[in-house]
């Protein structure tokens, strides 16, 4: 069976050839083709300096390419979604891609084309990004028929192959890697709990069948915390191969124009209250119970008014989530703002200008929020749920309040005493901030990723 798929996936790899050889590539020269293609790509594309613009497109810092190592790895990242697409495990994953690049390492994205315009291949701060058509989405999941017969070469070149789940192709790669004899690394982002409804079932079975298939074949499984494997349902199954590494979090410097846009973009004035939250409107982010909880804390503190940063329309998956927020937002009236989705500038600022943030997330689909961490880094405390591997931010720092999920009432009452300069704002996030640098990040795979090479280290 593993030589007959083999055998099949060469066949599939040979008519990705012919399909270039007609468009006027020889076999053997795709790569090289696509590589070249790549790099002219980025040498327009790059984008260094932050102006507000939408951090997917414009991310936080500029590229530095590292001095040639003779350790380097040739790493590829496979997903679902990458940027310009917007969520925390697609930040997750960016911020890793560019600092295992600026590390000295080769690495390559391998992940879906989900809009039409964008790119099929391009640089992006030294990381080459491969995307494949999308021929059916299910719930937040795509198809791509192209998947396995552009895989297969790029794995037989790659040293690691790093795959973050959750994704429909993850156990299909794992197997790919195992044939090809390269150590796969799987990142688990989290325990999928979709919205309710027959298509989103169907996701969540595939989703975790392939998790299960994936996490068979693989040597190591890296996780943003401790707590949350042990926890999950599904990682606590595999923990002798767990690794904790906190998420890659880094910040920029707002300018004074920066301050400025996101002023005037959310409307403040002097003694304005404001509680803010940066996020997509998701099922698990429990943006719901937040503005149910907002009348009893405007009535405690009267300048009290939340600020929403991030997708809060057409979000993949979410239009039910949406049906159910939006109209409970609006009864609030000017004590809510949407903001959008923020350049980096901006969104620093926009941290600044918060009193107190707030993630009121109410499933194990929230396994971390990265969101709480850049707020702590900004000096602004934090209301998060007890929710395994949520709940990490605030106990690492001590800056903050942990709550019930899906309680508005004990919500309301963290928020006030924030607010109102009681509870836990002190606390001390020099150590979070060191284990949080995508430097350090990027170290502890390396770390992972070397302990998997070798004879004996696959699974």
């Amino acid at each position: 069976m593993p030589g007959g798929f083999a055998r099949a996936l060469e066949v599939a790899e040979a008519r990705g050839e012919e399909q270039h050889v007609e468009r006027g590539f020889r076999p053997g020269q795709r790569a090289a083709a696509e590589f070249h293609d790549c790099e002219q790509a980025g040498e327009h594309d790059q984008v260094h300096a932050d102006d507000g613009r939408d951090p997917l497109r414009h991310p936080v810092s500029s590229y530095t390419r590292a001095a040639p190592r003779r350790d380097a790895m040739n790493i590829l990242i496979a997903l679902t979604y990458y940027r310009p697409h917007y969520s925390g495990l697609t930040v997750y994953a960016e911020r890793l891609a560019r600092a295992l690049a600026r590390r000295g390492h080769e690495v390559t994205v391998l992940t879906s084309r989900y809009l039409p315009e964008l790119p099929a291949a391009e640089v992006r701060d030294g990381v080459r990004i491969l995307r494949l058509d999308v021929a059916l989405r299910v719930s937040k999941g795509v198809l791509m028929p192209g998947m396995l017969s552009r895989a297969w070469p790029l794995i037989r070149r790659a040293d690691v192959v790093n795959l973050h789940v959750p994704q429909f192709d993850a156990a299909w790669l794992a197997l790919v890697a195992r044939l090809a004899r390269k150590p796969a690394v799987m990142t688990y982002h989290c325990d999928l709990r979709l919205p309710g409804g027959a298509m989103h079932a169907l996701a969540n079975l595939v989703s975790n069948a392939a998790n299960r298939l994936a996490a068979g074949l693989v040597p190591a499984i890296v996780t943003n915390t401790r707590d949350y494997a042990e926890h999950s349902p599904f990682l606590r199954r595999h923990l002798g191969k767990v690794h904790e590494i906190l998420p890659p979090v880094e910040m920029a410097e707002p300018t004074a124009a920066d301050v400025a846009a996101l002023r005037a973009r959310a409307g403040l004035v002097e003694g304005d209250r404001v509680i803010g939250m940066v996020a997509r409107l998701a099922t698990e982010k429990g943006v719901e119970h937040l503005a149910a909880a907002l009348p009893a804390v405007i009535e405690r503190v009267p300048r009290a008014r939340v600020l929403f940063a991030g997708e809060h329309e057409r979000v993949f998956g979410e239009e039910a989530c949406a049906r159910r927020v939006i109209p409970l937002v609006s009864a609030l009236g000017d004590r809510w703002r949407f903001l959008g989705n923020l350049g980096a500038g901006e969104l620093a600022a926009l941290y600044r200008a918060c009193d107190v943030t707030v993630l009121p997330s109410v499933n194990s689909t929230e396994s971390f929020g990265m969101v709480q961490v850049e707020s702590l880094l900004a000096g602004v405390p934090v209301v998060s749920t007890d929710l395994p591997g949520v709940r990490q931010p605030v106990r690492l720092s001590g800056r903050g309040r942990i709550v019930p999920p899906a309680d508005p009432a004990a919500l309301a009452s963290a928020l006030g005493d924030l607010l109102s300069g009681g509870g836990r704002a002190d606390g001390d996030t020099r150590q979070l901030a060191a284990r949080v640098a995508p430097d350090a990040v990027a170290e502890a795979y390396e770390m992972v990723f070397r302990s998997c090479q070798g004879p004996g280290a696959h699974a």
